[in-house]
């Protein structure tokens, strides 16, 4: 299983660098440019790790994705690990953490830097030691010694991690608690270590919970605005349970179901009603389809641990499943790894699969388009923290200022100056500036000259001067979260 996780990892290693920034993580490296407890749209831990990655080569985009890279290794072999604790041998082992490494979701978030790849670690991590829990209870032929009540600290120490990562995470914990105490397992919890492993959590995402009272919870608003469609990667209901056979690749989709259907009539049995929970809960909540990702690496280890047993040594059964995994790992490498070249991107389907190739390309190319049509002294006000994020990292080559906008984190860090008597602004539409400035001037469109249909590609730029009210005056009407 070794060389099959190194496999993995070196084939994000090698694709790393291809193509360019995400929005995302370009957002990421401003907001660790601005360390603090908090974010009005998402808890510290990332946004630090960028100011580390970045100050160990603030250029190099394959050093910032590193952690991502290690974080889906982390999953991929988390997946192997709980198939050995649901009884599978080696072959098991191997079948689950190939399927895993298969993944479109697991490519794709272990390729960018961001919150995802992170939220899937830690939740396989928790899910692999909830697993070993049940080896303290049970039949005697099962109380192997590697189920240890003391793991609960270690469970609240990740969590407390995962939360810092992702508030989000604090759902499925829930979820599964409750599927452990409909399922008969309140003996599990039964041990002063659960209750200190609760504590030991809450303290780690304090800080955190802190800066968010503090700031009126902007996060629940945050929240809403996803639920009600703002985000890129917002989901229908319908494409929500679409989207679970895809999310790791339609070819899995039998596995997966197999290793419900056996969680279901075992003593695992929590698991497979955490999973149904979940489900509920994000469709009729309006969440975004990859929120259920965290579950299906338990599911394919129980899937595997099955199918291993029926192919017993049987060459051709095994050939057949293991051509099946490599064919849904081209397919996914192939849409969510940036494996064709660049100018093929506009011809082939991956930006109608995957919104978030688009989302990496063209960002130098704007930022020198930016920089030609701004005036001597003008501010920059942008729409979105992609802009802004992609003009203060690529900006300094044109001297270009540090940019301003009312979306999520970069509202808080101030408007324009009052003195600012003239403010490229950059995707906002004319309507809206005629409402803040005096004259509007037309100053182009951005272009990636590729063809590729972005969320930036075709916006517009104006010169809005004279401003009919003080920015400072006006900047809470610009607030924009989602």
């Amino acid at each position: 299983m070794r060389v099959l996780v190194s496999v993995f990892a070196l084939v994000l290693l090698v694709t790393s660098g291809r193509y360019g920034y995400h929005r995302d993580e370009l957002y990421f490296l401003a907001a660790g440019r601005r360390l603090d407890w908090g974010y009005p749209d998402q808890p510290p831990f990332v946004p630090f790790l960028a100011r580390v990655m970045s100050a160990i080569d603030p250029d190099a985009l394959w050093v910032l994705r590193l952690p991502s890279v290690l974080a889906a290794t982390v999953v991929v072999g988390c997946a192997g690990a709980m198939a050995g604790v649901l009884g599978g041998g080696r072959g098991a082992r191997l079948l689950a953490a190939g399927a895993v490494a298969s993944a479109a979701l697991v490519q794709a978030a272990g390729h960018l830097f961001g919150t995802t790849v992170f939220d899937l670690a830690v939740w396989s991590v928790v899910c692999l030691l909830v697993l070993k829990l049940f080896r303290v209870q049970g039949d005697a032929s099962l109380a192997t010694g590697t189920g240890d009540p003391r793991q609960w600290l270690l469970i609240g120490v990740v969590v407390g991690v995962g939360l810092l990562n992702k508030v989000l995470l604090i759902v499925p914990v829930v979820a599964l608690v409750v599927a452990l105490l409909l399922t008969g397992q309140r003996k599990m919890f039964a041990t002063k270590f659960f209750p200190c492993a609760v504590g030991v959590g809450a303290l780690l995402a304090l800080p955190y919970l802190w800066w968010q009272a503090r700031n009126g919870w902007p996060q629940w608003e945050l929240s809403r605005a996803i639920a009600g469609g703002s985000s890129g990667t917002s989901d229908s209901p319908i494409m929500f349970v679409l989207l679970q056979f895809g999310l790791f690749g339609p070819l899995l989709a039998p596995l997966w179901v197999y290793g419900l259907w056996r969680l279901w009539h075992s003593r695992y049995r929590a698991f497979a009603v955490s999973y149904v929970l979940l489900f509920v809960l994000f469709l009729v909540t309006g969440g975004k389809a990859y929120y259920l990702g965290g579950m299906y690496p338990v599911l394919l280890a129980a899937g595997s641990v099955g199918l291993a047993g029926w192919l017993g040594h049987t060459g051709r059964r095994w050939f057949a499943v293991s051509s099946v995994i490599a064919l849904n790992a081209v397919m996914s490498a192939s849409l969510f790894l940036p494996v064709l070249p660049i100018e093929a991107v506009p011809h082939s389907p991956t930006l109608a699969i995957n919104y978030d190739a688009g989302e990496t390309i063209g960002w130098p190319r704007y930022v020198e388009q930016i920089a030609a049509a701004r005036p001597p002294g003008a501010s920059i006000l942008t729409a979105n923290y992609g802009e802004a994020g992609a003009i203060e990292h690529f900006g300094p080559e044109y001297d270009l200022p540090t940019p301003h906008s009312g979306h999520n984190a970069y509202w808080w860090w101030g408007p324009p100056p009052d003195t600012a008597t003239e403010v490229l602004a950059v995707g906002i539409d004319r309507d809206r500036l005629t409402e803040l400035c005096a004259s509007v001037e037309p100053r182009g469109v951005l272009d990636n000259g590729l063809g590729i249909d972005n969320d930036e590609q075709g916006e517009p730029m104006f010169l809005c001067g004279n401003p009919l009210r003080p920015w400072s005056q006006v900047w809470p009407e610009l607030r924009n979260l989602g």
